[in-house]
């Protein structure tokens, strides 16, 4: 498997200097100076099952054997009693092979793929929603405290966002440390990512909170849930069903993090309100039209 970065307390961490993950380009400003600015790379990888070639995604290329995994997972092509044989990652071809034991059902899911509206490769099946029929998520006490301790170090920490932007994160955290963050094109992608290396080191999902810089999508919901993880908290906002499933389902959905402020719009019952917002530091509110507060 990749690297293990083991900086700043977490277990897997941005790492902006990494070769590969962003070029050197030449521009103009809004005066016609001339400016370098770096900026993200995009490249395909083809995920194999078996014998089966079942999508190309476009990556940043970080962690290929982690996004396959994830992804196939999460797709439900991957069950708790497949046996993995191995992972298998070609650079120069830029493909992953995952290899099972014994033959799966991807072929009766691939008939039934669907898009969905996220960025990048954004793709579900139409058997996942009957998938959540089984899912029973633990009733995870969130700490407030916790929340505001997130967001301060997440947002802190050295990022492909922060150096140049285009990039969607998502980081898996216990309690108030992050632990696992990672960055794609698409926050599928960084999902998935997570998703493999959860898979792939054993790691228990049911005192963890899944942490997104993207929106609350169905998709994020239903791919947190897949994951078995209780919580998932945002930056950015909501759409409606992926609000009414988190509800159905039982899992606290908090978006709108900025600064003191948060919104949470499923599992209010299971939030533990231990902080006053009136004593964390606050972001600059922005105005929408009309002087809406944003």
């Amino acid at each position: 498997m990749a690297r293990i970065n083991d900086t700043s307390g977490y277990l897997i961490a941005p790492d902006p200097a990494r070769k590969r993950l962003t070029r050197a380009v030449q521009g103009t400003d809004q005066n016609g100076d001339p400016i370098d600015l770096r900026v993200v790379e995009e490249r395909p990888l083809t995920i194999y099952l078996n014998s089966q070639e079942i999508v190309t995604a476009m990556t940043i290329g970080d962690y290929p054997e982690y996004l396959a995994l994830g992804f196939l997972r999460n797709q439900g092509m991957l069950r708790d009693d497949d046996v993995l044989q191995g992972v298998d990652y070609d650079e120069e071809l830029e493909v992953v092979v995952v290899r099972t034991a014994k033959q799966t059902d991807h072929e009766e899911k691939l008939k039934k793929k669907t898009r969905t509206s996220g960025c990048a490769v954004g793709t579900v099946f139409g058997d996942m929603m009957e998938g959540l029929a089984g899912v029973t998520l633990p009733g995870l006490a969130v700490r407030t405290s916790d929340l505001y301790t997130l967001a301060a170090t997440i947002n802190r920490t050295p990022s492909l966002y922060l150096e140049a932007g285009a990039i969607h994160g998502t980081v898996l955290c216990q309690g108030d440390r992050p632990l696992v963050y990672m960055e794609d094109v698409g926050r599928h992608n960084a999902v998935d990512k997570i998703a493999g290396w959860m898979l792939s080191e054993g790691v228990s999902p049911d005192d963890k909170i899944l942490y997104t810089t993207g929106r609350l999508t169905s998709e994020m919901v239903i791919k947190t849930a897949m994951m078995g993880i209780p919580a998932l908290a945002s930056r950015s906002g909501f759409t409606a069903w992926g609000v009414e499933i988190a509800q159905d389902i039982g899992l606290t959905l908090i978006g709108r993090m900025k600064g003191q402020r948060f919104v949470c719009l499923a599992g209010e019952d299971r939030l533990i309100r231990d902080a006053d917002p009136a004593k964390v530091a606050d972001e600059p509110r922005k105005m929408g039209r009309k002087g809406a507060v944003l």
